[in-house]
């Protein structure tokens, strides 16, 4: 037998959130050397009400778990029957995931060595496509009296086991679940093997779910490290959880270094926004003020949709809507006695403002402060979200040196990312006129911090006839 010691489980619950949602039913079916020694099972009640959708899938109401035993008072009695047990379950990091929450709760220590049916069906029978428990059971002719109740569903799970040693020889069984329990706890989805494939350098990974739904886009320095560390932390994070639960296939592009992670990522996340990618995704238009003129206050309020203009060295903010730049500027005056009037806040007519005639305006509009006092406190108030000036002539090739000879050049102009070249044509044809060029403050961001920091970074002047020869470039292709 696998162990000497099995408990099959099995938990219904209120949702599949195991941070909010809680556990209705639990079903233990305890094996020891071979030999069934107790069933076991309990309602639990979850102190919070079961959904018709999952009242209607388990038979199981919120009025039949009201008087039920709390997790708290069960925990020691369920702790009793799985310590010093294989712990197997059918996606067996969705019920172990939900007792582990349940047991920390409770303020109790809980970790066992765990097997997944799932992967075990997948791993003996690789001819069959689906491995859920209604196809195993139909694939296998396993009868269930009462499907989606706890310790029916956990009685399933021995019975599979017991059919696998009827099928398979014992020394392959015993090889493959010694294999199983080496490997870190993969999603069910997800075919082991091509973890040794995913490489321990820089790039973007990209997981997928059914019918090719991309989930998640991430970047790392170490793609292995950052692939498995979302694995690990899946029961402790229902959006981790809910996403590891529905991967299917995984993904992944080498760069040369971090700064091509970062803008690889910050591209697919918004040409593709996945479902479980939050922060990156495309903005609408984006506005800043642009602040000027010697003998009078002119505050306008532009576009960023395009890169902006080498000219225009005085641009602040890089607000989502005009409604937040307008509150913005709205605070400024209020924490700095601007004066609403000259930002074009107030209509403009004669005399002071209205805040002004309340103190709260220091008078630029009366001729009680000079222009350049006002606009000097203008400017200092928005300058946390000043927008640099280019500090170049014109386009720069950011040439990223990386392990083994990779290079990677990434070509920016006025702050505008124009994408990577991977061979030297395609670097000259991202310089031709009449390409689209936006402004993303992602992209700002990333580079102006990888400039800062001169990390493993040359920039090569990409101007007019100032170009250097592309074979200079050292560009490995």
């Amino acid at each position: 037998m696998i162990a000497s010691r099995i408990a099959f489980v099995d938990v219904e619950t209120t949702g599949t959130n195991a941070n909010s949602n809680r556990v209705t039913e639990i079903g233990i079916v305890r094996v020891e050397n071979g030999q069934l020694v107790e069933e076991w099972s309990s309602l639990v009640n979850p102190e919070q009400s079961i959904p018709l959708a999952i009242e209607r899938l388990t038979g199981i109401t919120t009025e039949m778990v009201e008087s039920a035993p709390t997790f708290a008072r069960l925990g020691t009695e369920i702790l009793e029957r799985l310590r010093g047990h294989l712990f197997v379950a059918h996606n067996a990091r969705f019920d172990y995931g939900f007792l582990k929450n349940e047991f920390r709760r409770a303020g109790m220590a809980f970790q066992e060595k765990v097997l997944c049916t799932v992967k075990l069906s997948r791993a003996l029978y690789p001819q069959h496509r689906r491995h859920n428990l209604d196809a195993i059971m139909q694939r296998h002719g396993l009868g269930c009296t009462d499907r989606h109740r706890a310790l029916a569903d956990a009685r399933v799970l021995w019975d599979f086991v017991q059919l696998v040693y009827r099928d398979v020889p014992a020394g392959t069984i015993e090889k493959t679940v010694a294999d199983l329990l080496k490997r870190p706890a993969l999603p069910g989805g997800l075919d082991a093997e091509i973890l040794d494939q995913v490489p321990t350098r820089p790039g973007v990974y990209r997981f997928y779910g059914e019918g090719e739904a991309l989930l998640y886009v991430g970047k790392s320095v170490n793609l292995r490290s950052r692939v498995m560390a979302h694995f690990a932390s899946d029961h402790r994070s229902s959006r981790e959880m809910r996403m590891t639960q529905q991967l299917r296939r995984l993904e992944w592009t080498e760069t040369a270094g971090e700064l091509g992670a970062l803008l690889l990522e910050s591209s697919l996340v918004k040409r593709h926004q996945p479902t479980f990618n939050r922060k990156l995704r495309r903005a609408g238009t984006l506005y800043a003020y642009s602040v000027g003129g010697a003998g009078a206050v002119q505050v306008e309020l532009v576009e960023l949709g395009a890169c902006p203009s080498h000219g225009q060295q005085r641009l602040y903010g890089m607000f989502r809507s005009r409604k937040e730049a307008r509150a913005r500027l709205e605070t400024a005056a209020r924490e700095q006695g601007l004066c609403p009037r000259l930002l074009g806040l107030e209509a403009r007519r004669s005399g002071p403002c209205f805040s002004r005639q309340l103190g709260r305006c220091r008078g630029a509009c009366s001729g009680e402060e000079t222009v350049l006092a006002h606009n000097l406190r203008l400017m200092q108030a928005l300058m946390s979200q000043s927008i640099k000036a280019w500090p170049f002539s014109g386009p720069v090739g950011i040439r990223e040196r990386g392990w083994g000879g990779h290079t990677d050049i990434h070509v920016f102009d006025e702050w505008c990312y124009l994408g990577t070249a991977v061979s030297r044509s395609q670097l000259w044809d991202m310089l031709e006129p009449g390409g689209e060029r936006l402004f993303d403050p992602d992209c700002y961001k990333i580079l102006d911090r990888f400039l800062r920091a001169s990390k493993n970074l040359d920039v090569l002047d990409l101007t007019g006839d100032d170009r250097p020869d592309p074979d200079q470039l050292t560009l490995e292709v």
